[in-house]
């Protein structure tokens, strides 16, 4: 088996998973539980890491340079390893994208807002989930609600930033700069999606039903009645010149 065949029979799987984690997670960061039903939680969310550990080891097994492999891919070695960064393993949902990527349908415009809409709402809410995490019990922190840190997490990655709240910890500083770099790259697609639409609808303006250029063809029109008048003309003058030469002959 290639890396290739690997990776496209497990994608599925792998999205159910991380959806799988993010429910767990989510539950224990939010919810106030028991501790029955938090251990119950805990132990679902160290399967999904054996999970993603198993595929890590099979990408690694896989790889056709797996030196080359395994420096570019340090992150994922760190995110199973270091458990202080389980947060971060919500980046593993951006393997969804590809599902809202082809959820958005063949037109380039569906595709769009289907990615840009779902990427934003899947950025604010992991940033929000994984800063509450680690700022909620912090010392002097001020995200100790979850709609604090959906507020926090919406005004970052638009980039408004009121600082009325904000991380505390060098984790949550660390979820911080990836929501914000993330929120640069989603405002970017926003921007270039309203900028196509308003050229698209000014060309609309400038173009009739069969799609010409209403000015080009009123131009062609002028020509084409000029074009009949000369004809006209010249063939009133022809007439009575070979009408005379008729007459000569004989």
């Amino acid at each position: 088996m290639t890396l290739a065949t690997w990776s496209k029979y497990s994608e599925w799987p792998m999205l159910g998973v991380a959806v799988l984690f993010l429910a767990a997670y989510s539950a224990q960061v939010i919810a106030s539980l028991r501790p029955a039903q938090h251990s119950a939680l805990e132990a679902v969310i160290w399967v999904t890491w054996a999970v993603f550990a198993f595929d890590y080891a099979i990408h690694l097994w896989l790889a056709p340079r797996r030196k080359r492999w395994f420096l570019k891919n340090l992150h994922e070695l760190a995110l199973l390893i270091l458990p202080v960064l389980r947060p971060l393993q919500l980046l593993r949902l951006i393997t969804l994208m590809q599902f809202f990527h082809r959820a958005g349908g063949n037109a380039l415009r569906g595709r769009i807002v289907a990615y840009v809409m779902a990427s934003a709402a899947l950025l604010i809410y992991a940033g929000a989930l994984a800063v509450l995490d680690v700022e909620q019990n912090a010392e002097g922190s001020n995200l100790t609600t979850f709609g604090d840190a959906l507020w926090w997490a919406m005004t970052t990655i638009t980039t408004v930033g009121y600082g009325d709240h904000y991380p505390v910890t060098g984790l949550g500083r660390l979820v911080a700069a990836g929501l914000m770099v993330g929120g640069v790259a989603v405002i970017g697609v926003v921007t270039a999606s309203v900028a196509s639409w308003l050229v698209e609808n000014v060309a609309d303006r400038d173009t009739d039903a069969a799609g010409n250029d209403p000015a080009l063809t009123r131009e062609v029109a002028r020509l084409s009645r000029q074009i009949d008048q000369l004809s006209a003309q010249l063939a009133d003058r022809g007439q009575p010149a070979a009408h005379d030469g008729q007459e000569n002959r004989a």
